[in-house]
C-alpha cells in the first residue's frame, strides 16, 4: 500500500457534505477501504488459492448450466 496523501481543496462557497463526498470518492479510487478490509485478517496463500479454485469451480459449473439450457426454450 502506498503512502499517499489525499487532499481535497474545499473553496468557501463549497458545502461540507459535497467536500466529504468527494473525499469518499476519492478514497474509493485509490482503494483504500478495499486494503484495510483485505488487511484486517491475514489468510494464509493455500487458503486464497483453495478459494480461488473454488470459485472458479463455481463459475464454470453455472457457465456450463446456462449453456445446456439455454438452447432448450422456445
Amino acid at each position: 500500500m502506498s503512502s499517499e496523501t489525499i487532499k481535497v481543496k474545499i473553496d468557501d462557497q463549497q458545502n461540507v457534505d459535497r467536500v466529504l463526498k468527494k473525499f469518499k470518492r476519492l478514497c474509493e479510487s485509490y482503494g483504500i477501504v478495499r486494503e484495510y478490509k483485505k488487511r484486517q485478517s491475514y489468510a494464509k496463500p493455500s487458503v486464497c488459492l483453495k478459494e480461488k479454485r473454488k470459485s472458479a469451480d463455481k463459475r464454470r459449473k453455472k457457465t456450463i448450466l446456462k449453456q445446456k439450457y439455454s438452447g432448450d426454450r422456445i
